[in-house]
């Protein structure tokens, strides 16, 4: 990351110096976070109520994802933060562990080269019961994550993947962003029409009123949308306690996942172990249930807890000169998730619509799919490229994400913690046999890894649809590689139509006509040595378009600006025609559904 930050505009020059914070470490005094200057917005000087397309309220990680996808496809909009700065003052590095799918996101939004470089890859996971080693795997030989161009995993702290969005819309001159960010903005009044929302602020100038024909609430688990709009929610919440120890060593451990499921050196409670960026560790300790974090976070005690873990694992002693800690919370679990993603012109996305526990990281990767989901059927609707029912879609599709991430953190949150009887039988059962039995192991449960969802419940996409793509390798006429997100940001935000094989002359006209009524962008896929008769052509020279696709032979896909495909087909007919009315929320029932 640079050493400075772009500000908006001309800050007061008292103010200039906040800019010079790289990110680094304070030593032993935790985080040490950029801050962004609060500039007075016209309004309070002119009294106007300016009317915006899209106001996003809440400048984490899903916020900034969804402000910078918007300006990518040519949406203004303002972010408003009630912060100065990105990640949580005083607070812990957060997300850690960014999956495939938001990793493709951030690829394409500009910051994944800078993600890279700064985190840690990773894709070997080991789970131990005990001392004994139960299960391990390698996510670079599961088939959910084997083609992409982009690695199974990165470890990287939250607050830096939200200071590269931050740097990113930041980054052309001021007159040319399209994103409005206002830092110490409040949000202390709600209320909307058909029409419109009207936000009113607080600000340490004063305060203000502003309208949004949308309203994306990105702004936590803590959102009062969800009183002022009358959300419901389905919630859960456990005893179980954990306390985070992040530090760093000058011996470190290998470069793996590891996870203790009755670690001998935690009173036979859980233990996680994660590498992120700038050589810090992040090590979860499972406590006893009502445990009081202000005695399990003291420094003595986690001291003495990190001794007694490498004792038992290395057989070393370590004194206290041999690490740094760089910072210590406690925290518990809990999961919920709001029955309706969208009220009215409100679309709730991140913690602001479903907790989860962290088991597989399924939190802020689900975030930043929330966001990418909205930001192009937003884009398409405000362009007038689609109908306004396909906004229904986001509802549909990452509320079936959200209950499945839940259910999924909530099954692995009951293995690490069983409740005596029936629960912990089985635990203790699946632990015995996976000690001897290979086809034991698949009942360990230390997190199911993040994937991406299959949306089976949108009117949005065909039942032969629904599945996210990976960021495959092809060549491009002449052999020069290329990937699949390229063909997509060649896309601009609209549908793509991959054809693989032949395509007759009657169906080159066909989709000649469909791509100026429909606004689609079309290609040939053709195997090495083929013939093209399309112009827009390229090569699958080994075959992961048509398997990323879930195709085979002569079809066609249909593919989102998500990356999700829409639908699949053989013959470019009547059904193709369907499919893109239905992905851009133009058919009857899709109409019906996501209204």
């Amino acid at each position: 990351m640079s050493e400075t930050t772009p500000t908006q505009d001309k800050p007061p020059a008292a103010l200039a110096a906040a800019f010079t914070n790289g990110y680094e470490f304070a030593q032993g005094a935790g985080y040490t976070l950029p801050e962004y200057p609060f500039v007075e917005p016209p309004e309070l000087r002119t009294g106007e109520v300016k009317r915006h397309a899209v106001a996003i309220v809440g400048g984490g990680i899903t916020g900034l994802t969804l402000a910078c996808a918007l300006a990518q496809y040519g949406i203004r909009a303002v972010l408003l933060d009630e912060d100065n700065t990105v990640g949580v003052k005083g607070a812990s590095s957060r997300g850690i562990c960014y999956a495939q799918k938001s990793l493709e996101i951030f690829k394409r939004l500009g910051i994944y080269e800078r993600i890279a470089a700064r985190g840690v890859q990773w894709s070997v996971g080991r789970t131990f019961a005990g001392s004994d080693e139960v299960y391990a795997f390698d996510l670079r030989q599961q088939q959910t994550h084997s083609l992409s161009r982009q690695p199974p995993f990165i470890n990287i702290q939250q607050f830096y993947v939200e200071g590269f969005l931050v740097e990113q819309l930041y980054s052309p001159a001021p007159e040319d962003r399209r994103v409005d960010i206002r830092w110490s903005h409040r949000v202390t009044g709600f209320e909307q029409n058909e029409d419109f929302a009207t936000l009113q602020l607080e600000t340490p100038a004063g305060a203000y009123t502003l309208e949004a024909e949308h309203v994306i609430d990105c702004s936590g688990s803590r959102s009062p949308f969800r009183a002022w709009c009358g959300a419901t929610v389905t919630a859960q919440q456990g005893d179980d306690r954990w306390c985070i120890a992040d530090v760093r060593f000058k011996n470190p451990p290998p470069v793996e996942r590891h996870t203790w499921i009755e670690a001998p050196f935690n009173e036979g409670r859980a233990v996680w172990q994660h590498l992120m960026a700038d050589g810090v560790w992040r090590i979860d300790y499972q406590m006893p249930p009502h445990a009081k974090a202000e005695e399990v976070s003291r420094e003595d005690v986690v001291r003495a807890r990190l001794k007694a873990q490498f004792k038992s694992q290395a057989g070393q002693l370590l004194d206290d000169s041999d690490y740094e800690i760089v910072w210590v919370g406690p925290y518990a679990y809990r999961s919920e998730c709001l029955d309706s993603l969208r009220h009215g012109r409100v679309f709730f996305a991140g913690d602001a619509a479903h907790v989860m526990s962290p088991f597989g990281a399924r939190g802020g990767n689900s975030g930043v799919q929330d966001a990418d989901n909205l930001a192009w059927k937003l884009a398409a609707v405000l362009q007038g490229r689609a109908a306004p029912a396909l906004l229904g879609s986001y509802h549909h599709e990452r509320h079936e994400a959200a209950t499945h991430n839940v259910l999924v953190t909530n099954r692995t949150a009951r293995f690490l913690r069983p409740a005596d009887g029936a629960e912990r039988l089985f635990r203790t059962a699946a632990l015995g046999l996976a000690r001897e039995h290979v086809f034991a192991r698949q009942l360990v449960n230390t997190g199911r890894m993040s994937t991406p969802n299959h949306y089976t419940r949108s009117g949005a996409c065909d039942p032969s649809g629904g599945r996210a793509t990976q960021n495959v390798g092809f060549a491009w006429p002449g052999g020069r590689p290329g990937e699949l997100l390229d063909l997509l940001a060649w896309a601009q935000g609209r549908l793509l139509l991959l054809a693989f094989g032949d395509v007759s002359a009657a169906a080159l006209a066909r989709l000649a006509a469909l791509s100026v009524e429909a606004g689609i962008r079309c290609v040939q896929v053709v195997g090495p040595g083929e013939k093209a008769a399309a112009m827009e052509h390229v090569i699958d020279d080994q075959g992961h378009l048509q398997a990323t696709c879930h195709v085979f032979g002569h079809a066609w896909a249909l593919l989102r600006p998500d990356g999700h495909v829409a639908a699949t087909g053989e013959s470019v007919d009547a059904s193709l025609v369907h499919a893109v009315a239905a992905a851009l929320g133009a058919s009857a029932h899709a109409g019906k559904e996501n209204a």
